[in-house]
């Protein structure tokens, strides 16, 4: 299980925005490449079993937190595939999901189609803001 809570050490005990990546089956190695860059403490969250359409157990999400720079990413792809444009968004780290479920409207997310108590359950849940940048927001 992936744990933000030992993350936040490097920040001073305080989560920062971060950029989230989206990867296509190479996330771990991806992260880990960056570490020899900027340094940090990497840290993995992967499913319980090979997932159909990968070669190894995909990263659900990945982290490296830096004194210089936080990077989260996935090996989940959108469902329109990676395409230049979507592998990247911000992320938010929101400390419930009453916090996310305020930002998600602030940021213009109370349509109808959209139905917020769904996620409650997910831990991560991403949206597209009215200027098409993807959030991703995780409790």
């Amino acid at each position: 299980m992936l744990n933000l809570s030992s993350m936040t050490d490097l920040n001073h005990g305080k989560f920062v925005s971060a950029i989230f990546l989206t990867f296509s089956g190479n996330c771990k190695e991806a992260l880990t490449f960056y570490q020899t860059c900027f340094g940090g403490i990497l840290q993995f969250e992967t499913f319980e079993k090979e997932l159909q359409g990968y070669t190894e157990v995909p990263v659900v999400g990945g982290s490296l937190v830096s004194n210089s720079i936080v990077i989260h990413g996935s090996d989940l792809v959108h469902d329109e595939g990676r395409i230049p444009g979507n592998y990247m968004a911000i992320f938010i780290h929101c400390t419930n999901t009453y916090v996310r479920k305020e930002l998600i409207e602030k940021l213009g997310f109370n349509k109808q189609d959209f139905f917020i108590a769904n996620y409650d359950d997910e831990k991560l849940i991403e949206i597209i803001d009215a200027f098409d940048v993807r959030w991703v927001l995780c409790v």
